[in-house]
């Protein structure tokens, strides 16, 4: 796999006032590049050297999955954030949203109190079941819908890194300057990919 760590696709400034610069110089350049780090240094002169991230999470166990699985979990965090928030999905995932909650408002609420009660460190994820459900679920630490049957569609990172700087221990803080920045674009490509896969076109 390649061990260099990909830029943002936005500049450190684009999400503020919701996310500082500071803080993503800190969760990307620091964060996310120690878990690159680690797992070349993990990986370096074993079977798992010149294997796709995907195979390596798929394979690996303990300190490997952990880090590997940051380094996926933090990719796919970067971009479900814009810095041209849409305010709410549109088309075909807004529908399954509403036919799920009612109201986008009350999947917020949902989705927010899922993520305030993630205890510890983790992620909040929306995932497509393999069934073609919605769903909202919490991992803790490294863990991902990636290992599972559902396609996660946008996720917030909840560790406390993610935040402190800017708003200390407030995660609810955090949570509200998420939902500016939400990439309903990303999440929508990712749920008419995975719903294709679920039912085939006619």
């Amino acid at each position: 796999m390649d061990f260099t760590l990909s830029a943002l696709p936005y500049p450190l400034d684009a999400l503020e006032p919701y996310i500082s610069k500071e803080t993503l110089e800190y969760h990307h350049g620091k964060h996310h590049q120690a878990y690159l780090s680690n797992l070349y240094n993990l990986v370096k002169d074993t079977p798992f050297e010149n294997g796709s991230l995907e195979h390596i999470i798929l394979n690996s166990a303990d300190s490997i999955f952990n880090n590997a699985a940051q380094v996926w979990n933090h990719s796919f965090y970067w971009d479900s954030l814009t810095p041209s928030g849409q305010g709410q999905p549109k088309g075909i995932l807004l529908d399954a949203i509403l036919s799920k909650w009612e109201t986008f408002d009350l999947f917020k609420d949902n989705f927010t109190q899922l993520a305030l009660a993630n205890f510890g460190s983790g992620w909040t994820w929306l995932v497509l079941t393999e069934t073609g459900l919605l769903e909202i679920i919490n991992t803790p630490n490294a863990q991902t819908p990636f290992t599972t049957h559902s396609t996660p569609l946008l996720t917030c990172d909840v560790w406390e890194h993610a935040y402190y700087l800017d708003h200390r221990n407030l995660r609810a803080k955090y949570l509200e300057g998420f939902w500016h920045l939400a990439n309903w674009e990303f999440a929508s490509t990712n749920f008419i990919a995975a719903s294709l896969l679920i039912t085939p076109p006619l």
